[in-house]
């Protein structure tokens, strides 16, 4: 839809009628409006007759028509008579006897004008779209007629040189943060294993209770790392922990040596060199005990907690528990919520090799935790903007790099480049005092049609000297002056 609003002063002169002189003068055309809709053009206009000068006699003729800029095309609209007093009671007696009244046959009213009145008249058509129209002006045809016989005087008159105008179309520019190269990338795997021990012992039994399969499971992740090529291990942290029944001392004492047991393990079994591992015993994991308390339905969950929270000595919270609704509670705690607590937590570190693109389009969706920001970056940069693979690696890249920020802002850009401009303020939202994030909102909300909020975000962004955000304010002054 294209509407154009603009006020015209047209000046028809020297126009004769009756053998005299006559002047036609500011004739006022306002409030043009074009709208092109539905394969069709309207027009209305308001025509101002208030200081129009006209002749008792004469009739003026006004016909806007478009007219091709090219070629020698013109689509003429319905007619309006202007005609002044005595002109006036010649049509209506001619009118009346049903002869001719000497007006075109496409006149849409005839006006009777008074001199020196306040008259406006509104004009209305409406015309089918032609090809031509796309670069088409706005012409007034003035026709003036005095007297039967008398000459008439016609002219044309440009009101408008383009009367299907294209809204500009503005070209923002969204940020895209190139993540630097990451010399080396180190990454880090977290796993828990979880083996039965005689009681009292430290000693690793494969056939004691379900010890065999966790060691299966053990095994299949150590195997996985270290037949992976492309990662070199560089330490292993092995940490131990034990439930809080007994003595605080002794299984701190005996957390330290499974721990040390379970990196004996993987030294041995795995042939890992023992100065890789870092190996320590944190005995009773109490805030274990209590995060799992938090989530359960206990019925005196909160006195447990209470306990944990303000007895200072941990084999004093025991005696406390134990004495909870008769000692069932703590039975609970012992047979449900305390063999997970005995556990050793694993982790190991490895450095891993740089990908060629090529490389890294097949990891980002094996392993994409393998890949850096930069490689994934550039893996987005192999595919077409617009396409879904491109935004699917930045929302990779949030996923694995969840704090990162330039993560969020090439994932926001992609989505405002899929529409999804709500989704991209959305995560954008927290880190407002970047003057990148402020362009990118900017542009969000441009795309949205909110232009008075997009102005402010690219103002800000332009007082932080963001260049491309001073671009875009331009781009957008440009729309809000249309």
């Amino acid at each position: 839809m294209k509407k154009i609003i603009l006020s015209i002063i047209l000046l028809i002169i020297s126009a004769v009628a009756n053998g005299q002189s006559n002047r036609l003068n500011n004739l006022m055309f306002e409030n043009l409006s074009i709208l092109k809709e539905n394969e069709k053009i309207s027009i209305a206009m308001d025509m101002k007759l208030n200081n129009l000068e006209l002749g008792s006699n004469d009739m003026l003729i006004l016909t806007p028509m478009f007219a091709s800029n090219k070629t020698n095309e013109k689509k003429k609209l319905a007619s309006i008579v202007i005609i002044g007093k005595q002109r006036n009671k010649v049509l209506e007696r001619k009118i009346a006897l049903n002869n001719d009244p000497g007006i075109p046959d496409n006149v849409r009213s005839i006006v009777r004008h008074h001199n020196g009145l306040q008259q406006t008249f509104t004009y209305v058509d409406e015309v089918s779209v032609m090809e031509w129209m796309n670069d088409a002006s706005l012409l007034i045809e003035a026709r003036v007629k005095g007297c039967a016989g008398c000459e008439e005087n016609r002219k044309e008159f440009q009101l408008l040189d383009m009367i299907i105008r294209e809204h500009y179309r503005p070209t923002y520019k969204l940020i895209y943060v190139v993540p630097e190269v990451e010399p080396v990338k180190v990454r880090a795997e977290k796993h828990s294993a979880s083996f039965n021990y005689m009681v009292a012992k430290h000693d690793l039994v494969r056939n004691f209770k379900n010890n065999a399969a966790e060691f299966d499971r053990v095994d299949r992740i150590i195997n996985e790392v270290k037949n992976n090529k492309n990662l070199e291990i560089t330490e292993f942290t092995v940490s131990g922990y034990a439930s809080p029944e007994g003595n605080y001392n002794a299984n701190r004492i005996l957390s330290d040596r499974r721990a040390h047991s379970f990196a004996d393990y993987l030294s041995d079994v795995h042939h890992i060199s023992r100065n890789r591992f870092v190996v320590n015993g944190y005995g009773e994991d109490w805030e274990g005990l209590k995060e799992a308390v938090k989530k359960s339905s206990l019925p005196d969950k909160n006195e447990i907690i209470r306990i944990i929270t303000n007895v200072d000595n941990p084999d004093a919270r025991d005696a406390e528990l134990q004495k909870l609704a008769g000692g069932k509670t703590y039975r609970t705690l012992v047979e449900s919520y305390y063999p997970p607590l005995r556990r050793t937590d694993f982790t190991i570190a490895y450095h891993v090799r740089a990908f060629s693109v090529e490389e890294a389009r097949e990891v980002i969706r094996s392993n994409p935790g393998l890949l850096s920001l930069n490689e994934m970056y550039l893996v987005a940069q192999s595919y077409p903007v617009n396409s879904v693979e491109f935004k699917e690696v930045f929302d990779i890249a949030t996923r694995i790099f969840p704090n990162e920020p330039i993560a969020l802002i090439n994932a926001s850009a992609a989505d405002i480049e899929a529409g999804n401009y709500q989704v991209a303020i959305d995560r954008m939202s927290k880190m407002e005092n970047d003057p990148r994030v402020l362009n990118n909102m900017g542009v969000a909300y441009a795309r949205m049609g909110n232009n008075d909020k997009a102005k402010v975000y690219f103002e800000k962004a332009a007082h932080l000297n963001e260049k491309d955000a001073i671009y875009n304010l331009s781009e957008l002054q440009k729309v809000m002056e249309q």
